[in-house]
This record gives C-alpha cells, structure tokens and sequence, in this order.
C-alpha cells in the first residue's frame, strides 16, 4: 500500500503535464488558424505563401493574384496590407545578426550555414512605408521546444531562408520593366501631281524675273 501513493503521485503528475501539453497545442492550432483567417481576409483571397509565430500571434503572407502582401499580429486581430511593389526586402537575423538578405536591385546574400543553436531567430521584413517600414516575426525564441516538441532553431532557420527566397522571386517579379524607346515616325512621302510627273515648279508672279526690253511691242 505504500508504494501505491508515489505511483498514483506521478500519474497524475503526467496526467497534469499531458492536459497542459494539449491545451498548449491546441492554442496554437487555434491562433494559426485564427490568423490564416485574417490573412486570408485582408489579401482578399487565400496566400499563396505564408508564415506564423506560434505562440506569439504574428504572421504574413502573399498573394500574387491579388498582388497584396500584408502582415498580422495580436492573433490576427490587427493587420497591415502592403502593395508588392511596396515590399523593400527581408531579413533573416539570428541573435541580433543579419545572417541573409534579400533586397529590391540587390543580389541576394544566401544563407552560408544552418544555426542548430540559437537563442532568437526573427524573419523581418521591410517595407517601402514611413510609418510601418519594418515587421519582425520571431520564428524561434529559446524556450520553445519546451511548448512546442516539434521546434527546433535548425526548424526556424530553415522556414525564414526559404521566405527568403521567396521574396527575392517577388522582388524580381515586381520589378519595373524597362521603357523601350519609340522610334519616330517616317517622313510622309510628297503627293503626285495629276499627270503623274514631278511636282511643279514654284510660280513666279508677274513683273519678277522679266526685263522692260523683253516686253512684246503693242
């Protein structure tokens, strides 16, 4: 009987553990969903690319047949809706650091390795807009594996470089195309005169070009 209570203390103890792990899941899977809705919503149709923070109520997408980016936070119950030709770049930071970039007219700087240790990794994104120039998503903070069994920094890194190419598609996607110089139009060609021949000669009025002596006598 005595070694029924510490056995009966850790089920319940892992009873409690399983229902918080649950609740934890089934949190996120109502915040994603909740802001896939916004997003859905404010682009006027479904993404064609998306990402979220689990956990921190913050995500963005894409629609090209809409031509609209926007951006969500507080669990999708705030949005920004940005043209595509607004989007400047992004970045992916990992522990303050500017690991890749993608920039309007810039060659993109690729990701030279994946981080499996890592205390922060945010996918920013920046605009062409004074007021909201810049929106940060952090992908991973340390402390989330403890929530999410599935996270992982390596995970985080992964998902912002392939945003990362993804921007740099509508990035040159949206680039303006070059004007092409209008060549003048031709010269209209001079009209034939009835018969056919060249055309006539300029007329001269009377009295220039004639001398008194070359009159005819009366």
């Amino acid at each position: 009987m005595k070694d029924l209570g510490p056995l009966l203390l850790m089920i319940l103890l892992a009873g409690a553990a399983l229902a918080i792990l649950g609740s934890f899941a089934v949190m996120f899977a109502d915040e994603d969903r909740r802001i896939r809705r916004a997003l859905h919503k404010v682009l006027k149709g479904p993404p064609e690319a998306s990402v979220t923070a689990p956990g921190r109520g913050r995500g963005a997408g894409f629609s090209f047949a809409t031509g609209l980016a926007a951006v969500a936070w507080d669990g999708g119950s705030w949005c920004l809706v940005y043209r595509l030709e607004e989007l400047v770049g992004a970045e992916l930071i990992i522990d303050g650091q500017v690991m890749a970039r993608a920039y309007r007219d810039e060659v993109r700087r690729p990701l030279d390795r994946v981080s499996a240790q890592a205390s922060r990794v945010t996918l920013r994104m920046i605009f062409d807009d004074p007021r909201h120039a810049d929106f940060d998503i952090d992908l991973w903070v340390a402390g989330d594996d403890l929530r999410r069994p599935n996270a992982s920094p390596a995970t985080a890194v992964q998902e912002a470089n392939s945003w990362l190419a993804r921007t740099d598609a509508i990035l040159r996607r949206s680039r303006p195309r070059p004007k092409v110089a209008t060549p003048p139009a031709p010269a209209p060609e001079p009209l034939p005169t009835a018969s056919g021949d060249q055309p006539p000669l300029p007329f001269a009025p009377p009295g220039d070009g004639h001398d008194e002596d070359d009159d005819p006598p009366f």
